[in-house]
């Protein structure tokens, strides 16, 4: 690989490369607390399927809030600010937790008052980010750089719920959960150092109303056939996810009888999938298109997914081998669809609406996640967590439907690049 190439100069971009180390330091914090937070409910406090429910539904509704709000407020304002600012938010948030449990004061309302405030913050980080990203780097890099980013969540995710059970079992939940903060802040300080200057935002007296504005990213996301589809088969996949996530953790906990160490290393086996996936994306585009690599990387999440509720109750060493598949195929499928689905659009979207764009997706995945959510700690709740399953497979195969029936499917290629390379591989960096 010469030293001319996209991806190289991925790691000779200095803006990158923080970007690159503060998002990987951050979402390994985050998903300790992904495992510790409803483990703090369900072992401190003895919560049930309801109550896991309400902790992951108000990380919802925070998202479907904020979320339209915050595609505005980064198109006006410079984005890494705003990063840094939600970080060293969600870092004071979090240590709260911790807190309040050496104090013997933790309760359901001090969890789901945190969920729901660093949902906002997380909202508004997450459309700065994305928005952020086309910023630092060429277009044509955008699905190496979404790969790279991608296969360092994957070894994040790896170590991090294997090590999160093990933490929750050693240290209780709440503790575990001040790792997360510790995080934040030094992801904080990471983004603290780049000094690339950002597109000046318009000035305010050039500025729409904000509702104006909310309405522009709507529309562009609306009356385009491809983001329209993106769009749709993001939130069914976001239904699945929302039904998952609620009742996962019960299901292989009190159907499984497995202990939060097991299924913390079940879960970070995810951690391979989601680095094949993220690895094979760009070879995968090149080699079958976006359209199609996007119905297959869909096919597979949902395959995965199937095998939830099949796993056998009460016995523990065959339902681990279940969930263990699931997180292989699953989660590799998944991990290509997004990457595709998060460069296609990053591409093909003026800087200047971006934020607005991202938020319009983001808000109407959140309204799909949160029904997700519902559905899961109702049906999961009256019905039984594996009828909850069999619903959210049947909105991800809702998803496929609409790709195959849109023009995604008919699209070859985007702005791609030679894939990740991962660092170490090409000169130093250089800015």
């Amino acid at each position: 690989m010469t030293a001319t190439s996209p991806s190289v100069s991925l790691w000779r971009n200095r803006s990158f490369v923080a970007v690159f180390s503060a998002g990987t330091i951050s979402l390994f914090g985050s998903l300790i607390t992904r495992t510790a937070l409803p483990f703090a409910a369900i072992l401190v406090l003895d919560a049930g399927a309801l109550d896991v429910a309400a902790l992951r539904g108000v990380e919802q509704i925070a998202a479907l809030i904020f979320g339209l709000f915050a595609g505005a407020w980064v198109d006006r304002l410079r984005r890494r600010p705003i990063m840094i600012w939600a970080d060293i938010g969600r870092a004071v948030l979090l240590g709260s937790i911790p807190l309040a449990f050496a104090a013997n004061a933790l309760g359901m309302t001090q969890l789901v008052i945190v969920a729901f405030l660093a949902a906002v913050l997380s909202t508004v980080f997450d459309v700065a980010d994305r928005s952020y990203l086309p910023t630092i780097v060429e277009r044509e890099q955008l699905v190496g750089a979404n790969s790279a980013l991608t296969a360092a969540g994957s070894a994040a995710e790896f170590m991090s719920f294997g090590i999160g059970g093990f933490l929750v079992k050693a240290l209780t939940a709440p503790i575990a959960i001040a790792i997360d903060a510790v995080s934040f802040v030094v992801s904080a300080l990471l983004l603290g150092t780049i000094r690339r200057p950002e597109p000046p935002p318009k000035p305010a007296h050039h500025r729409e109303p904000v509702l104006d504005e909310i309405r522009e990213g709507l529309r562009i996301t609306v009356s385009s056939p491809v983001l329209r589809a993106l769009a749709l088969a993001h939130g069914g996949t976001h239904i699945a996810w929302g039904v998952f996530g609620t009742g996962y953790l019960l299901f292989a906990t009190k159907e499984l009888d497995l202990d939060p160490a097991a299924i913390g290393i079940i879960a970070a086996i995810g951690g391979i999938g989601s680095l094949i996936g993220s690895v094979a994306a760009p070879a995968a585009v090149r080699r079958f298109g976006v359209g199609r690599t996007i119905l297959g990387g869909m096919l597979l999440f949902t395959a995965g997914n199937v095998l939830i509720p099949l796993a056998p109750a009460h016995a523990a060493l065959l339902g681990a081998a279940f969930l263990l598949a699931q997180q292989l195929v699953g989660d590799s499928g998944g991990t290509v669809y997004e990457i595709v689905e998060t460069s296609l659009v990053q591409s093909s979207v003026d800087n200047r609406v971006i934020g607005r764009v991202n938020a319009s997706f983001f808000t109407f995945t959140t309204l799909m996640t949160l029904a997700g959510v519902i559905i899961g700690g109702v049906v999961g709740e009256y019905l039984g967590l594996r009828t909850a399953f069999a619903i959210a497979v049947l909105g991800a195969l809702l998803s496929i439907a609409v790709i195959w029936f849109s023009p995604v499917r008919h699209m070859r290629d985007t702005t791609i690049d030679s894939g990740p390379v991962l660092p170490g591989d090409e000169a130093p960096i250089t800015e």
